[in-house]
This record gives structure tokens, C-alpha cells and sequence, in this order.
């Protein structure tokens, strides 16, 4: 097999992995989080703390397979534009780095709630407001990320373009889902009583990022593979 479709099937195949993981830990484990309510929300982690720990390993393992993921993409795309190869990893590299860090605010509930002496000094409301607190806080900060995980599809949508081996219209497919990460990134620091009509107005466009996935994963690469000796001596 080709060495560039070869590297795109693991692509594909990775990102697959990635996307699966991505709306597990999304949309299939509860929402601890009662917007409002900091009583219900730390009620919520504590009669669930191993869901809710297995919920935090969920997104570290999504963000380190989103860096092996750009690391394969910029294998796959280095001889069609180093800088914009390069420009696709540093953006990642940085949601990634914020993303980790705000991983601390899911842990802090966690301590918080954990019955230690030297949190007797707190009454109950108090140590639940503070859980509610780092909860709302680590929402803002995933807020952040996502203007990097919107702005990394645009040297990506470029790449494709520009590849010669993938159909062009997922590479714009790929701007307009980071066209749409970025709207509704800005308007939730920005505008944030515009967030959810602004999401629910974007969310179709993030599906701009699908077809790709299992292109790559089932197709590959349009690379013609090498000529064997025999077929040139025939």
C-alpha cells in the first residue's frame, strides 16, 4: 500500500477513535452540572464519583489522542505546505494545553467534597457553592479551547484543498465547521446571553468535520499506487 494512504487510513482510524470517545464523554455521561442549583450539583458528584472520575479520564484521553491525531495529519500533509502543516499543530497543541489545565477544575470538586477535616472551617452550602464555582469555571475555560479547536480546521480545510489526494469540498466543508466553532466560541465570551440561540444555529455546520473522518478512514488517500517493475518493462 501506498505510504501516504497508508498514513491516512491511520488518520482516519484514529480520528474515528477520537470522534467515538468525543460523544461518549459529551452526550452519553450525565450532566453533574445543575445550572443554578449548588446543592443538586455536588449531590450529583457525590452519588456518582466514580462515573465522574471515569468522565475526567474520558477527556484526557481525547486530548491525547488528538496529538498523536494532528502528529499523523501532519505526516499525511507536510510535503503540501510545511507551513500551514506546522500552523495545523501549533493551534492544536495550544487547545490541548488549555484543555489540560482546565481538567483541574473538574478535579477540585472532587477535593471539595471529599469530608476532609481541614474543610470543616466551610459550612455545606459554602463547599457546594465552590463546587458549582469550578464547575462554571471549567465551562469557561472549555470555552476558550474551542476557539483552537475551530481555528485548527482552517490550515486544515487548506491542507485538503491544496492535497491533490483528497476531494477538495471537505477542506471547505472543514472552514465552515470552524467557521462555526469560532461563532459560537466568541459569542460565548462575548455575548454570552446570545450562547445557546448562536449554538443551536451553528451546531448543523459542525457536522462539516464528519466526512472526512471516514473518508480518510475507509478510502484513504486518492495516491496512484507506485508502478510495479513488471508493468513498466510490459
Amino acid at each position: 500500500m501506498n505510504s501516504t494512504k497508508a498514513t491516512a487510513h491511520r488518520a482516519g482510524a484514529l480520528y474515528f477513535a477520537f470522534m467515538i470517545v468525543a460523544i461518549i464523554r459529551e452526550f452519553v455521561f450525565p450532566a453533574f452540572m445543575a445550572p443554578g442549583d449548588a446543592t443538586a450539583t455536588a449531590s450529583n458528584i457525590s452519588a456518582a464519583v466514580p462515573m465522574y472520575r471515569i468522565g475526567i479520564l474520558m477527556s484526557f484521553t481525547t486530548l491525547v489522542m488528538f496529538i498523536f491525531l494532528v502528529s499523523i495529519l501532519h505526516k499525511l500533509f507536510r510535503d503540501v505546505d510545511k507551513g500551514h502543516a506546522l500552523l495545523m499543530v501549533l493551534l492544536v497543541s495550544v487547545g490541548v494545553a488549555i484543555s489540560l489545565a482546565n481538567l483541574i477544575n473538574e478535579f477540585a470538586p472532587l477535593i471539595l467534597l471529599s469530608g476532609a477535616d481541614y474543610w470543616s472551617a466551610f459550612t455545606k452550602p459554602q463547599l457546594d457553592a465552590q463546587v458549582l464555582g469550578f464547575l462554571r469555571l471549567h465551562s469557561s475555560g472549555a470555552t476558550v479551547a474551542t476557539v483552537f479547536w475551530g481555528l485548527w480546521l482552517f490550515p486544515f480545510g487548506i491542507l485538503v484543498i491544496r492535497s491533490g489526494f483528497l476531494p477538495r469540498i471537505f477542506g471547505v466543508l472543514l472552514m465552515v465547521a470552524g467557521f462555526a466553532y469560532l461563532v459560537s466560541s466568541v459569542t460565548a465570551i462575548g455575548l454570552p446571553e446570545y450562547r445557546q440561540i448562536v449554538s443551536r444555529i451553528m451546531m448543523p455546520l459542525y457536522f462539516g468535520e464528519v466526512p472526512i473522518i471516514f473518508w480518510l478512514l475507509i478510502k484513504g488517500a486518492n495516491v496512484p499506487e507506485p508502478q510495479t517493475r513488471s508493468s513498466l518493462v510490459g
